[in-house]
């Protein structure tokens, strides 16, 4: 290879080198500048036929977790539709997001109407 190919290769592999320095240097920056985004998680559990808390209060679009510790099927619906899990197996999970307007949404289990509680959007 003649010595002014061997430089013009160096030189295209450093340069590249250099960019890619570069570019790294700008992601890590434009990553640390942004603000975090914390979606908050609100957990409601099933037991001995009961949601534990029968009352949560939260921001809208948090996700709402609700956990069957019972051991059979239960579901967390709202009495009006906004939201429904569909049923959850015992001992299994679900989640869903809370609504995104504000106000008081009551909910039952579809199977068991007695069992109720509301999430409240603030």
């Amino acid at each position: 290879m003649s010595p002014r190919r061997v430089s013009n290769v160096w030189l295209v592999t450093f340069t590249a080198l250099l960019l890619l320095g570069v570019l790294g240097i700008v992601i890590v920056a434009n990553r640390s500048s942004r603000p975090s985004l914390h979606i908050a998680t609100t957990t409601i559990t099933i037991s001995n036929f009961m949601f534990h808390p029968m009352s949560v209060t939260v921001a809208p679009g948090t996700t709402i977790k609700v956990i069957n510790d019972d051991t059979t099927v239960h579901t967390l619906s709202s009495v009006t539709g906004v939201f429904d899990t569909g049923n959850i197996a015992a001992h299994g999970s679900k989640e869903f997001f809370a609504p995104l307007r504000r106000g008081s949404y009551q909910y039952m289990c579809n199977i068991h109407q007695f069992m109720m509680g509301s999430i409240i959007v603030k």
